[in-house]
């Protein structure tokens, strides 16, 4: 696991039950339960049974290592900060235990402690940039913001992280009342790109202090875009009743929240959603309302496919958080993608009753009746979504791709045809919907030669994409080039193995050129490999009888 790796050292799994106590219970079972938790992103059940194996065998460093780790990614904060304590009894240096250890002193606000705690971590390339940001804010703590804003200037050294620095240098400036200079370093980070945070606090910072004109011109200017509109609109909001919000870095343990969570945000590869899921959880432990936080966290969670948790988390958003309708759309969504199907229509159809303009409702409601394979209904969801398109941009492609698809599987292909176009004319070199577009073409024994020349730019596009090679190869079937067409099908074959469609086009395309018992061995791996229902009589007869000459190309 990417975790252990990154945040401690930990001892091979062969001292398993070598410390253990003669007369002592087997810590194997848990031990092993445990490691299926892991394996499965099972977080608190792994907690919960490295724990169970670790009193069996309380000396054992490995089980100690995963118990704290298991501990502090599924959100127990104190459990884990027990475990740091014995942790660093047998390995001063621990990086997970002082990290955990310096979170509890953030919270309890003893600066100095906290300080300690991460002076004897070991330290090493991911930590390094953790510990010094959070070492920033110990410093601010103890009334010291210049050699905070000293150490976060070390962290422009490293790679990719000034506006990180500049974002954290704002903060601190901001809460030790140093406006002038926060100015500037606000402004440092959002000409860097403009984030939900960033403009958060700038909004907060202006309004706070006598900037309402420059504040409303920022939100404004923002409105139109959507990863900050809500942010924007919240502070209108505040801006039209005369409201004057705090800062949203209050204390230093808000700003090593916000350290956390910056570091957190970044690691977007499924390698590292353990990792971030740590970096959240030990956040919200120190901030538990901050809301993006959980949206973050939920998302993590659904990366792990951890749907459950998810929708606990989304459902936690304060009423009053600008992510709350977001995060009630998720709910759906994550009920859909967790087999509660119902529920997801009920709870969508509920939001658009109450929000009609809300197009990610409209959108994710289309998607979950698409899903149930709930044709028309999908079409109705995805014409709402598209009416409130104002203007449609290049990034919608995938609301006319998607309508497309409920309109042709509910026999309305003339108007999915239309919608494919535009899907295209938005964004030219989206493979499956070029893909989607030239087969159904080909299927309808229309514009070969133009469906030919679209199903090759989506093979270039996407080469080892073993659907779209079965289309080139198919086209190149009706355009009766059946040698092309069965060297074309062999690659797909190749690609997807198992395929009743493509192993049957195969064995369409052998039959044309002559090579009927590899025909027949093709439809025959296609029959086995559970064809649509209403195909299976097809291939039985093309295995009793072949096909008719010349019958196929149009």
């Amino acid at each position: 696991m990417a975790l252990a790796a990154s945040l401690s050292a930990c001892a091979s799994t062969s001292n398993m039950g070598e410390s253990t106590a003669a007369g002592a219970g087997d810590p194997y079972g848990p031990y092993l339960s445990a490691r299926l938790a892991e394996q499965e992103h099972d977080l608190k059940g792994a907690a919960a049974l490295y724990r169970e194996s670790l009193m069996l065998d309380p000396k054992n460093p490995d089980l100690l290592d995963k118990a704290l780790l298991y501990a502090a990614v599924s959100g127990n904060l104190d459990g884990t900060v027990k475990l740091a304590r014995q942790m660093v009894g047998s390995e001063g240096d621990n990086r997970a235990a002082r990290l955990a250890l310096a979170v509890d002193a953030f919270k309890s606000a003893n600066y100095t402690e906290a300080h300690d705690e991460i002076a004897k971590s070991a330290k090493g390339p991911f930590t390094t940039l953790t510990l010094t940001l959070l070492d920033a804010w110990a410093s601010e703590g103890l009334g010291n913001p210049d050699a905070a804003l000293a150490l976060l200037k070390n962290v422009t050294t490293q790679g990719g992280t000034e506006t990180l620095a500049s974002f954290q240098s704002a903060l601190v400036l901001d809460l030790a009342g140093r406006t002038k200079e926060a100015d500037t370093e606000y402004l440092k980070t959002l000409a860097a790109g403009v984030s939900p945070r960033a403009v958060e606090a700038y909004g907060r910072f202006l309004e706070r202090n006598g900037r309402a004109a420059d504040a409303r011109l920022l939100y404004n200017k923002l409105l139109q875009d959507a990863s900050v509109a809500p942010i924007a609109a919240q502070g209108l909001a505040r801006l039209d009743a005369g409201t004057i919000p705090d800062r949203l870095v209050a204390t230093p343990a808000d700003g090593a929240a916000e350290a956390l969570f910056g570091i957190a945000a970044s690691l977007t590869d499924q390698a590292s959603a353990e990792i971030a899921v740590l970096y959240l959880q030990f956040a919200l432990a120190l901030s538990p309302h901050f809301d993006l936080a959980k949206i973050v966290l939920s998302d993590r969670f659904e990366a792990l496919e951890k749907f459950d948790a998810a929708i606990a988390i989304y459902r936690s958003v304060g009423a009053d958080s600008p992510y709350k309708p977001a995060a009630e759309v998720q709910v759906a969504v994550d009920e859909g993608r967790n087999n509660q199907t119902p529920q997801a229509i009920a709870d969508l159809v509920a939001i658009t009753t109450a929000r009609p303009t809300d197009l990610t409702a409209w959108t994710s409601l289309g998607d979950v009746y698409r899903s149930a394979e709930k044709y028309p209904a999908a079409e109705d969801a995805y014409d709402h979504a598209i009416k409130l398109l104002n203007p449609v941009a290049k990034d919608d492609w995938p609301l006319f791709f998607a309508r497309a698809v409920a309109e042709d599987q509910s026999g309305h292909w003339e108007m999915a045809e239309q919608d494919l176009e535009a899907a295209l004319k938005l964004s030219p070199d989206q493979a499956q919907v070029l893909n989607f577009l030239g087969y159904s073409w080909v299927d309808h024994g229309v514009h070969l030669t133009q469906a030919l020349v679209m199903l090759e730019k989506a093979r270039a596009l996407s080469p080892y994409d073993g659907y779209i090679v079965d289309s080139v190869g198919w086209a190149y079937y009706k355009l009766g080039r059946y040698d092309d067409a069965a060297k074309t099908l062999e690659n797909a074959v190749l690609l997807v193995p198992g395929d009743s469609t493509i192993n049957e086009h195969l064995g369409d395309a052998y039959w044309r050129t002559g090579r009927k018992l590899d025909a027949h061995f093709q439809w025959s791996h296609a029959l086995a490999f559970g064809p649509e229902a209403a195909e299976k009589p097809k291939l039985e007869k093309k295995l009793q009888d072949g096909l008719e000459p010349g019958g196929d190309p149009t």
